[in-house]
């Protein structure tokens, strides 16, 4: 049996580690919801389906790309369902699926408590960054 050194042993364990962390479902989960717009886009589905040009007035900050990018998302995981209607123009609507009406209230208590704790934290940032100076 051969030793290890300690840098082969980080190795080992640093694969290890990363191995647990592309299966772990929260990891993933929270990787989904962490992504900037996906609340936004999410609360704003709450109200129904919208096409495209409703969301992306509703959300004037978010580029066309991004609107996008996070749209397709979100129907990846299963979050989101597209619809088009064939007509001319083609109308496509994007609505919530089950899966995404059962996020909605965990977003919804995470901002609950950023808009509640926002103050406290930015108290607790401004006491760390100034005993580090």
């Amino acid at each position: 049996m051969a030793t290890m050194t300690a840098a082969e042993r980080r190795l080992e364990a640093k694969a290890a580690f990363d191995s647990y962390m592309d299966a772990c479902p929260t990891h993933d989960v929270l990787g989904v919801i962490g992504s900037k717009w996906t609340s936004m886009v999410l609360f704003q589905l709450t109200q129904g389906p919208r096409r495209y040009a409703d969301l992306a007035r509703a959300l004037p900050g978010v580029s066309a790309k991004m609107l996008t990018q996070t749209l397709r998302s979100l129907e990846r995981d299963g979050f989101v369902a597209r619809s088009v209607t064939p007509s001319v123009p083609v109308q496509v609507e994007y609505a919530l699926t089950l899966l995404g009406e059962r996020l909605v209230p965990l977003l919804a208590s995470v901002r609950h408590f950023a808009e509640h704790s926002i103050a406290e934290i930015r108290a607790a940032r401004d006491r760390y960054d100034a005993a580090a100076d």
